[in-house]
């Protein structure tokens, strides 16, 4: 590549770079430093110049002896991996549902499933709070109760003896609901860009609903699949706003229904642990790069970037 080129590319990619730099690279070196200083209560010229492993001793310790921090663990790898599956698998199962049916009809079920996406987060924590309210009151409660399926009302994220289920059901419905919409827009969009010939030669050759999904429709929006589904686990590793308003109201349990990326946002911001919560940071970037590798390899990846025939 000659350098008139690199030139080019780089003048073009420069936004997006300086963007990440910013935005990405830099915050992460400041978090992988803080993590090596004993930083608490943002006290900066009291701790910034002290350069300790504390930190991460600390973390391998609440690991191996708090029973805590191992329930926030286990609550992080359940929520992120059956999530991520709620997420694409419902968001392409929506996509194909609405890719067969009539286009009016088919932008009615689209604009539904996008409210919860629409709604600000408050809100729709707030709904799912009244919903799963753990007294007569509670939308679940009262529905049930006047089934008869229930006698009396139940505490579904914070009762003792429907613990973990019951937090880690809430936290995949609520966050269950948000992601299918981001799949449904990803994959809709591919469905509708495979050329309408494809699909009527198809049906000519007499291929069921079942057989033109898998030999025709899904090998053509493979990109769009792996794009998603690495979107989407990065994403619920680091999500951690409608569980945080969940836990802080009482819905979920305190331990239970707590993420890693949110016990990073507790130690840092409500313990004022600043330098663990770097520490626990920089363990959370660690593992999503190494997912992120290992699902791009399992996906097959590199098979879908063959090298250029010849030069354009």
């Amino acid at each position: 590549m000659n350098k008139s080129r690199l030139g080019t590319i780089l003048f073009f990619l420069s936004p997006a770079l300086a963007l990440v730099l910013v935005f990405y690279i830099i915050p992460l070196i400041l978090a992988i430093y803080i993590g090596f200083t004993p930083l608490r209560d943002w006290n900066l010229k009291a701790y910034l110049g002290k350069f300790t492993t504390q930190s991460y001793q600390y973390l391998f310790y609440l690991l191996t002896h708090d029973p805590d921090v191992s329930k926030v663990v286990k609550t992080t790898i359940v929520f992120t991996t059956v999530t991520l599956v709620v997420n694409v698998l419902g968001g392409l199962a929506l996509a194909l549902a609405t890719f067969f049916m009539e286009e009016r009809v088919s932008l009615t079920y689209r604009s539904l499933w996008l409210l919860p996406r629409l709604t600000p987060v408050a809100v729709y924590s707030l709904l799912w709070y009244y919903f799963f309210l753990g007294d007569a009151s509670g939308t679940l409660n009262s529905l049930l109760l006047r089934l008869g399926v229930i006698d009396h009302p139940v505490s579904w994220g914070t009762d003792p003896s429907l613990q973990p289920e019951g937090s880690w059901l809430i936290l995949i419905v609520v966050n269950g609901f948000v992601g299918v919409s981001f799949g449904m827009i990803i994959f809709y969009s591919a469905l509708k860009s495979i050329p309408r010939e494809h699909i009527i030669a198809a049906r000519i050759d007499g291929a069921t609903t079942l057989q033109l999904i898998r030999r025709v429709m899904l090998p053509q929006i493979r990109w769009h699949l792996v794009y998603v589904t690495i979107w989407q686990l990065l994403s619920l590793l680091t999500t951690f706003a409608h569980i945080f308003l969940l836990t802080e109201w009482g819905v979920v349990d305190r331990w239970w229904g707590t993420t890693w990326a949110l016990y990073v946002f507790n130690e840092a911001f409500t313990t004022g642990e600043q330098g663990v919560a770097a520490a626990a940071a920089t363990i959370l970037v660690a593992i999503g790069a190494v997912l992120g590798i290992i699902s791009l390899r399992l996906l097959g990846f590199k098979k879908m970037m063959p090298e250029p025939r010849g030069e354009l």
